[in-house]
């Protein structure tokens, strides 16, 4: 039987990828001659072990520059940020203490003026005591004077007032008016030795003891009861009535009087019967 050889050129490219995808693992295994000839040609088209080992370490320093490279960027990026972050802080550190300054020179400035104030207040303070001063002491010198004056025309305005009561009492009335002044040396009227006077009326032999005062007050009403009795002791007689005389009596003392069984009159025409 002969075959037919077709020509290398007129095959199907295609087809002979095929043919030989399929062929070739039975012809490698089964046919020794082959698989040398496919070994030999697999060598010679192979690139040699060396220049493989050379081509992975040019990739691997390539992979460690690009290491290199990155983290000396990322150690320029850390930096630039440490940098920044420091000016930043400084930036911010200048600031605070800028603050701080003004701070303490307003709390400078308010504290110099509550002092000015204070001090003002002081002042103010010393020239207002000293003036009240000044003037207690002039009212202290105008009282004295008030007081003394008053002391004087008290005095002679009391004894001008029983004068006149007595004259229209000894014209009006006819009676005789009698102003007694003893000496307490037991103490009885005023608690120690002291001078006791008083006025008595003597009409017919009757007693009335007065007491003719410009004014007078719950002490003063004890005072005249107390000496009307010293003047019966002293002379062993009782007194008709007991008769004051005063154009201004104290309310308490009209109390006094009614209890002590004590007549108030504040005018000597009011007295109607003697």
């Amino acid at each position: 039987m002969t075959q037919t050889v077709v020509p290398y050129t007129e095959m199907n490219t295609e087809s002979l990828k095929q043919a030989i995808k399929r062929e070739l693992p039975t012809l490698v295994r089964d046919d020794p001659i082959f698989r040398e000839m496919v070994l030999e040609l697999v060598h010679r088209e192979t690139i040699p072990r060396p220049e493989v080992d050379d081509r992975f370490s040019r990739m691997l320093a390539e992979l460690q520059r690009d290491r290199e490279e990155q983290a000396r960027k990322w150690d320029e990026q850390r930096e630039e940020q440490a940098r920044k972050w420091d000016e930043q802080r400084e930036v911010r550190e200048k600031d605070r203490e800028e603050q701080a300054r003004k701070w303490d020179e307003q709390r400078e400035v308010r504290e110099k003026d509550r002092e000015e104030q204070a001090r003002k207040w002081d002042e103010s303070r010393r020239e207002f005591d000293r003036i009240h001063e000044e003037i207690m002491a002039q009212a202290k010198k105008v009282d004295r004077g008030i007081g003394a004056l008053g002391a004087r025309w008290g005095m002679q305005s009391e004894t001008a007032f029983r004068n006149a009561i007595a004259g229209i009492l000894e014209q009006s009335f006819g009676v005789e008016v009698l102003n007694v002044n003893e000496f307490d040396d037991e103490g009885v009227v005023f608690g120690r030795p002291d001078q006791v006077e008083l006025d008595i009326i003597i009409k017919n032999g009757l007693l009335l003891i007065c007491e003719l005062k410009s004014s007078i007050d719950k002490a003063g009403m004890y005072v005249f009861e107390r000496k009307a009795r010293f003047y019966e002791q002293r002379h062993n007689r009782k007194a008709q009535r007991l008769i004051v005389i005063s154009p201004m009596v104290d309310a308490r003392a009209c109390k006094v009087a009614k209890d002590l069984g004590i007549e108030i009159y504040s005018d000597s025409a009011d007295v109607e019967t003697l």
